[in-house]
């Protein structure tokens, strides 16, 4: 099983879209600054995680979320987040 997931920068405006078979330890790892990419933006807070029986099919959605159709879906999602939170 492939999992797509999207995480968002506690202390700034940045969100990573990924794709993984472990999502726990993926995530684990950026937070821990193992990631190049995401060190600077580290710790992160999980804003989607959703599941695939292949990772083409993965992939695919992985894509979709890094277009900007995509970034806002998340960005809208993130907002959601946070007015539950208030």
């Amino acid at each position: 099983m492939y999992h797509v997931y999207a995480i968002k920068s506690i202390s700034r405006n940045y969100i990573y879209v990924g794709i993984t078979d472990n999502p726990e330890r993926r995530i684990n790892y950026h937070n821990q600054g193992y990631n190049k990419t995401t060190r600077a933006y580290a710790p992160f807070s999980i804003i989607l995680i959703e599941d695939f029986d292949t990772r083409p099919a993965a992939r695919r959605r992985e894509i979709e979320l890094k277009t900007g159709f995509g970034k806002a879906f998340l960005k809208k999602l993130v907002l959601e987040q946070e007015l539950r939170l208030t």
